[in-house]
């Protein structure tokens, strides 16, 4: 008979967790050339609230975090600039960001006149539905989906990752992160499939979509976009869970659960079963690091 120890070892009590943990989508992490000229952009295009900003001389880099809510409630992108990097490749397998706004004609129309992104693609309803949407570049060449929707508490609403095995990627995020499958829609006359997953209904928060392009299963990564970061209850169980689910599905661990030197911040890092990075992050220390 199993020891009490080795009964609380077992798969099933490992993956029981991601079921009940609080986890939420708190940042995602990218490389600009200047980034000042950046926040710029997302303030004045984009309409995002500069949250903070972070310099970090004896590293040579800068952080800056923006968004439209407070990081302690909201969804925001981390900017990092290295001092003296100007130029990044962002690869074929980062999609986009997307921004829920109530109206895609007026806000791409402020785009135009006013900042340093570009729309690619002009508003209007997706081809064969109804939603309205748009195109837009920043600066750096990342693209961000315009949606019209209707009053939301977040507006940055999602992250668009293209994988190799769609089927895979959700039985990943939904057994190692506990995430929930939204939706999921075929498109078959453009040759693509998409699945939405998340904490919440995707009106209500930041969901990840991601994209499998019909025979297409892996992808170029670049060196622009890093990661996203996910808050949890207990990073020591979140790594435990994620770490079994990379024996069967793919993926693995980079940094074991532990707290980050100076910051004392526990945190955890592993890779997706496609090498898409992800950052478990204690939800009480991230609100200690905020203060």
């Amino acid at each position: 008979m199993a020891s009490g120890s080795e009964a609380e070892k077992s798969p099933e009590v490992v993956l029981e967790w991601p079921k009940k943990d609080k986890k939420r989508l708190l940042h995602a992490v990218y490389r600009v050339g200047d980034l000042d000229r950046t926040i710029k952009c997302y303030t004045e295009c984009f309409g995002m609230k500069l949250l903070r900003k972070r310099d970090v001389p004896e590293e040579k880099y800068t952080n800056a975090f923006l968004g439209f809510g407070p990081e302690d409630t909201n969804f925001a992108l981390e900017l990092t600039y290295n001092y003296g990097v100007d130029k990044y490749d962002i690869g074929a397998g980062f999609g986009h960001f997307a921004i829920a706004t109530e109206d895609v004609y007026k806000l791409a129309e402020k785009i135009k006149s006013s900042c340093c992104c570009k729309i690619t693609r002009e508003p209007g309803p997706v081809k064969g539905g109804s939603t309205v949407i748009a195109f837009a570049q920043d600066p750096d060449g990342y693209m961000f989906e315009l949606i019209q929707r209707g009053p939301t508490p977040e507006p940055l609403c999602q992250v668009m990752l293209r994988v190799g095995d769609l089927d895979r990627s959700i039985k990943f995020y939904e057994k190692a992160l506990g995430m929930k499958l939204l939706r999921k829609k075929d498109v078959p006359d453009y040759k693509y499939t998409i699945a939405m997953l998340g904490y919440a209904d995707e009106d209500k928060t930041t969901v990840i979509e991601l994209t499998y392009n019909y025979g297409v299963t892996e992808y170029s990564k670049g060196n622009a976009y890093a990661q996203v970061a996910i808050g949890t209850e207990d990073v020591y169980k979140s790594a435990e869970a994620v770490e079994l689910v990379t024996k069967e599905l793919g993926g693995k661990i980079l940094r074991q659960p532990g707290p980050l030197p100076g910051l004392n911040t526990k945190i955890a890092s592993f890779l997706d079963p496609d090498g898409w990075k992800v950052v478990l992050v204690d939800n009480a220390d991230f609100l200690k690091e905020l203060q």
